[in-house]
């Protein structure tokens, strides 16, 4: 058989392991390639604007997407809400979260609280606001107690390495494959920040090659509709908004013809 074009995806650093599980799911069903390149929505949307080659972006967020179909850089009718987010106060230190994370935050027990930067990554937006409406941000972040990374992968990073003794992160990085969280941990009530709408698009550089575009619109159905993907996106630590994404169906026309999503 010929070798299959792989399909190259931007995909954002919250995602990126779920995804390789998603790539090598469908891989094995359908021989189809990826080239996954992963970092903060807000690096990969700076890319895709300036003509970087992605066939499909999956950010950690729904505005960028927006923004990317208001450009007119995007597939019609190809976004859609492939998981809900939830973010998560971690750390690896057993004892430090063993009460609210509320209440270790107002107490400030650390030197350092590691999260990504909130102008780039929608998690560290989330982490911020979550800060705000417990009014801490100001006095966290005046104290130069808070260190911003550039993607929430280098957030985990710095709180793997133990530069900073906590963060905030994606459940989806600590929640092994049994549903384990190792260390200590705080789940934020949902009221303290803005609902992490992760949504996915194809971009219109995978309409250069058939084929691709093909291949795009197919996997993007498998991802919306089969139970294999579902699973491996709700185990990962994600939540799947069944009526949202059931509302969403689209029609997206291929060389093949119509598919509907």
């Amino acid at each position: 058989m010929a070798d299959t074009a792989p399909l190259r995806v931007a995909v954002s650093a919250n995602f990126n392991g779920t995804f390789n599980e998603l790539a090598h799911a469908y891989q094995r069903e359908f021989n189809q390639p990826f080239l996954i390149s992963s970092g903060s929505s807000g690096s990969l949307f700076a890319k895709i604007k300036h003509a970087a080659p992605y066939h499909l972006f999956f950010s950690a967020d729904k505005v960028r997407p927006i923004l990317l179909e208001k450009a007119g850089l995007v597939v019609e009718n190809s976004r859609f809400t492939y998981a809900i987010g939830i973010p998560v106060l971690w750390s690896q230190d057993t004892d430090l979260l063993t009460s609210a994370g509320d209440k270790v935050l107002e107490t400030h027990s650390f030197k350092h609280l590691a999260m990504a930067d909130p102008r780039v990554a929608p998690y560290g937006l989330a982490a911020k606001q979550i800060m705000q409406r417990l009014e801490l941000w100001e006095d966290l972040n005046s104290n130069t107690q808070i260190v911003k990374a550039q993607s929430i992968g280098q957030a985990y990073g710095q709180i793997a390495s133990e530069a900073a003794e906590l963060g905030f992160l994606s459940l989806s990085q600590v929640k092994d494959r049994d549903g384990a969280i190792g260390g200590s941990y705080w789940i934020p009530p949902r009221h303290l920040y803005e609902p992490i709408e992760q949504q996915a698009v194809i971009l219109n550089y995978a309409k250069k090659t058939p084929h691709i575009f093909d291949s795009a619109v197919q996997f993007l159905s498998w991802v919306r509709n089969s139970e294999t993907a579902t699973t491996i996106i709700k185990n990962s630590g994600y939540k799947i908004n069944q009526p949202l994404i059931a509302n969403q169906a689209t029609l997206i026309r291929s060389k093949k013809g119509i598919i509907e999503q």
